[in-house]
C-alpha cells in the first residue's frame, strides 16, 4: 500500500481519474471561465495545439514568485501551475502557466490521454479548488515520497496561496467582462437615442420655420429646441464618461452587436407602421437642408422584428444625411424579388473609396469622409449584425444605378435585404 498524507483539504497521492491525475473527492470540473489573453503553442499527442493563456500577466508573475521560493529545497525537482480548461468536446484538460525551475522547455496541456496522467512515485498532485470548483492543480516532482512535515508544510501554503490568487484573478476578469459588456449595451443606447433626438431638434427647426417670427406658438417651440439641446448634451456628457479617450473598445466576444430587447420591438409588427415616421422625419430634414428627398412608391409589406428593421433605416438615413454634401439627393427605394424585400438607402454624394467599402461596417471604423463629424462608428456595424441575425444582410453597393434604373449614376448606396418569410428562430 502506498503511502498517503492528508494536508487538509490537499490530498498529497491521488489514483488517477477523470478530468485530472489526482483526487476522487471532487466533482467533474464545470466551464466556468472563457480562455482569453496571450497565446502559446504546445504539443499533445504529437499535433500541433494553439492555447490561449486563461489568466493575466499579474497572476502569472505571481505565479513565478511563489514558485521561486523553494529553489532552497533540493529534494523538489519540479513545480508545474495548470488551470482548468473545457475543451471544444467538453473534456476538460488542464492548461500549464508556469513552472520552476524556469527553463525554456515546452509543457503540454494534461489531457485524457497525456502521459503525465500515469501515476509515478516521484510525482503528486494538489488540486486548486474553490468549493466544488475545481480551478486547476500543482504537479510537485520530488525525489522521494512521503514528504517530510515541512515540505508538505510549504506545499500546502503554496497551494492555498495559488488557489486564492487564482479565484481572485478569475473573478477579477469576470467583472471587468460584465462592466465592458454594460458599457457596450450603454453606448449602444447612446448611439440609437441620438436618431430621435435628431428628428426632434429637425422637426422643432422647420417647424419655426413655418410659424414665422410673430406666431404665438412661437416660444413654446423654441422652449422645446432649448430643452432638447440640453438632452442632448447630457448624452454627450454620458458617452464621454463611457468612452473617456472617444474610442470604442474591441469586440468582448464574437456575438452579435445587436439591440437591447426593448428596441427589438415585438415580433410580426408591420414594418409599414414603423416606416411612416421615419419617412416623414427624412423629408423634415430634406426640407430643412434645402436638398431633394426621394420616398418609396409604396410601402412594404412585411412583418416581422420591425423594430430592429427601423433601426437600421434610420441609421442608415441619419447617415447619407449627416456624410453626403449639402445639396445631394437622399432616397429610400423599396424592390422584391422571390426570396428578399431589398430597401436601399442611397446618396448622390462622392462615391465612399473603394478601399473603405468593406471596412466601414466594423465596429467603430469610420470612413474618411466621417472623421472630421460627430459619431462613434456604430451605426453600420449595428446594422449588418441586425440585418444578418434577421436572415438578411447589409451591403454597400456603388454607384446606385447598379440597383435600379432611375436611381443617380453616382453616388452610394446601402442595400438592406430582409427574407421575405422572417425566420421564425430567436435572435438570441
Amino acid at each position: 500500500m502506498r503511502a498517503k498524507r492528508n494536508f487538509g483539504r490537499y490530498d498529497c497521492n491521488f489514483p488517477p481519474v477523470r478530468g485530472l491525475p489526482g483526487s476522487g473527492r471532487y466533482s467533474q470540473p464545470k466551464t466556468f471561465f472563457e480562455i482569453r489573453h496571450t497565446s502559446a503553442e504546445n504539443s499533445l499527442d504529437g499535433s500541433r495545439l494553439r492555447v490561449v493563456m486563461p489568466v493575466s500577466d499579474r497572476f502569472l508573475a505571481l505565479v513565478g514568485f511563489q514558485l521561486g521560493q523553494f529553489v532552497d529545497c533540493p529534494e523538489v525537482r519540479s513545480l508545474v501551475v495548470y488551470v482548468t480548461h473545457q475543451g471544444e468536446g467538453g473534456q476538460p484538460s488542464l492548461i500549464p502557466v508556469g513552472h520552476w525551475p524556469s527553463d525554456e522547455r515546452s509543457l503540454p496541456p494534461v489531457g485524457s490521454v497525456s502521459p503525465l496522467r500515469v501515476p509515478a512515485q516521484e510525482r503528486r498532485w494538489l488540486p486548486l479548488r474553490d468549493g466544488q470548483r475545481l480551478l486547476g492543480a500543482l504537479q510537485v516532482e520530488t525525489a522521494g515520497y512521503p514528504w517530510p512535515d515541512s515540505l508538505g508544510q510549504r506545499l500546502q501554503a503554496l497551494a492555498l496561496a495559488v488557489t486564492e490568487s487564482l479565484r481572485m484573478d478569475l473573478e477579477g476578469r469576470d467583472l471587468r467582462q460584465r462592466l465592458a459588456q454594460r458599457e457596450e449595451q450603454l453606448g449602444l443606447l447612446l448611439h440609437q437615442l441620438r436618431n430621435p433626438l435628431t428628428a426632434l431638434r429637425t422637426f422643432g427647426q422647420l417647424l419655426l420655420r413655418r410659424i414665422g417670427p410673430d406666431h404665438e406658438a412661437r416660444p413654446l417651440v423654441e422652449g422645446l429646441l432649448a430643452e432638447e439641446r440640453q438632452i442632448n448634451r447630457y448624452v454627450e456628457a454620458i458617452s464621454a464618461l463611457v468612452h473617456p479617450d472617444g474610442l470604442l473598445a474591441a469586440p468582448l466576444s464574437p456575438q452579435p452587436l445587436l439591440l437591447p430587447p426593448l428596441l427589438s420591438g415585438p415580433e410580426g409588427q408591420p414594418l409599414a407602421l414603423l416606416l411612416e415616421p421615419l419617412l416623414q422625419r427624412a423629408a423634415a430634414t430634406a426640407a430643412l437642408q434645402g436638398r431633394s428627398w426621394q420616398g418609396p412608391a409604396a410601402l412594404p409589406e412585411w412583418c416581422g422584428d420591425s423594430g430592429s428593421v427601423a433601426e437600421i433605416l434610420a441609421n442608415l438615413l441619419e447617415n447619407a444625411f449627416r456624410y453626403s454634401p449639402a445639396g445631394a439627393a437622399v432616397g429610400l427605394h423599396g424592390a422584391v424579388d422571390d426570396r428578399f424585400l431589398h430597401l436601399t438607402v442611397w446618396d448622390g454624394g462622392p462615391a465612399i473609396p473603394e478601399g473603405e467599402r468593406e471596412e466601414i461596417f466594423g465596429r467603430g471604423v469610420r470612413g474618411t469622409r466621417g472623421r472630421d463629424l460627430p459619431g462613434t462608428g456604430l451605426g453600420l456595424a449595428l446594422g449588418r449584425d441586425l440585418a444578418r441575425s434577421l436572415g438578411g444582410d447589409l451591403q454597400l453597393v456603388v454607384p446606385p444605378r447598379r440597383l435600379a434604373e432611375g436611381l443617380p449614376d453616382q453616388g452610394n448606396a446601402f442595400r438592406l435585404s430582409l427574407p421575405r418569410t422572417p425566420a421564425a428562430a430567436p435572435r438570441r
